[in-house]
């Protein structure tokens, strides 16, 4: 796959009038988002697992270790940085039987 060179029949789509977000969506609009007449009265329940993986405890931590960045960065700037292809290729096929195996339950 190339990514450096996209493919010259792809065009970028532009929407066809300036979205206006301050601007409330018309009665049309919620009725096509909702799937037909909006209900003040639905109930949307989350499962168990989505319940989990929304909690504060999953988070996304936006951290990370600057210094370990400039270690790494300056490493590979001096060529001494070394790619373990091994562990990288046995993560690789661990991650795609974990995948396979999750989808055939």
């Amino acid at each position: 796959m190339k990514i450096a060179h996209p493919t010259p029949n792809i065009k970028e789509q532009l929407p066809s009038a300036p979205v206006n977000p301050a601007r409330a969506p018309s009665e049309g609009a919620a009725k096509v988002a909702s799937g037909g007449g909006a209900d003040s009265g639905a109930k949307v329940e989350l499962s168990s697992t989505a319940t989990v993986l929304l909690s504060p405890a999953h988070a996304v931590q936006a951290e990370f270790d600057t210094e370990k960045v400039a270690r790494i960065a300056q490493a590979i700037i001096d060529g001494k940085f070394t790619v373990n292809a091994e562990a990288i290729a046995d993560k690789l096929i661990a991650n795609a039987q974990e995948l396979l195996g999750n989808v055939n339950r």
